[in-house]
């Protein structure tokens, strides 16, 4: 098992869904049950499985949480891409969160990669 707060990956990936949950706080009300509840979800979810692989047992049973926390990672970027393209966030506040989500993707690859020695 790993210490939660001190996983680097785990701390930024809170950053990153405090980030989307209060970008899309100023998205219209209409897109509540539409694009700010998928945000959110794939948000939640990074830290969300990291955080249950780093409970587990073993390192493959971490690993295995780290892809699907990869997997809401790439996720979650299409889905701030789509967001400046509808034009529901600014490029000037969604374009730092892409670069995190980015950072997170080779935090995670980095993190398998070294759990496979």
């Amino acid at each position: 098992m790993h210490k939660l707060e001190d996983l680097k990956i785990w701390n930024k990936a809170m950053e990153v869904a405090e980030e989307v949950y209060l970008l899309t706080a100023n998205f219209p009300k209409e897109e509540k049950f539409g694009l700010i509840s998928q945000l959110r979800s794939s948000a939640v979810s990074i830290p969300s499985n990291i955080a249950e692989g780093a409970g587990r047992n073993t390192n493959g049973e971490f690993k295995n949480f780290l892809g699907i926390a990869n997997g809401s990672s790439y996720e979650l970027f299409t889905q701030l891409l789509l967001s400046i393209k509808l034009k529901l966030g600014s490029e000037s506040l969604v374009n730092p969160i892409l670069s995190k989500v980015i950072e997170l993707q080779k935090m995670s690859y980095s993190l398998i990669k070294s759990l496979e020695k």
